[in-house]
């Protein structure tokens, strides 16, 4: 049996702060932006698939609200970022 530990409550944060380092080394907001998000369109297709039974579905709409919390948190970092940039 597989037990899962939804107790990390800062690894959005932490994973945000990854791609926000990435960001500030150069590579293109818009870029990391699509590396992080997952479409709804795409979550629909793959909660429609047949084969998936339903654990997994709800796993996958976990996995969909945790790259949106991600996404959030980077956008969040980048903006205050250029922000800061432009009172400078």
């Amino acid at each position: 049996m597989l037990v899962r530990d939804d107790s990390d409550t800062l690894a959005p944060q932490r994973e945000a702060a990854f791609f926000y380092g990435l960001w500030l080394r150069g590579h293109s907001a818009e870029a990391l932006r699509q590396d992080i998000d997952i479409p709804r369109t795409i979550l629909n297709k793959w909660l429609k698939a047949k084969d998936f039974q339903h654990d997994f579905r709800e796993d996958l709409q976990r996995v969909y609200e945790y790259r949106k919390q991600v996404l959030a948190v980077f956008d969040a970092l980048v903006s205050n970022e250029q922000n800061r940039a432009q009172l400078q």
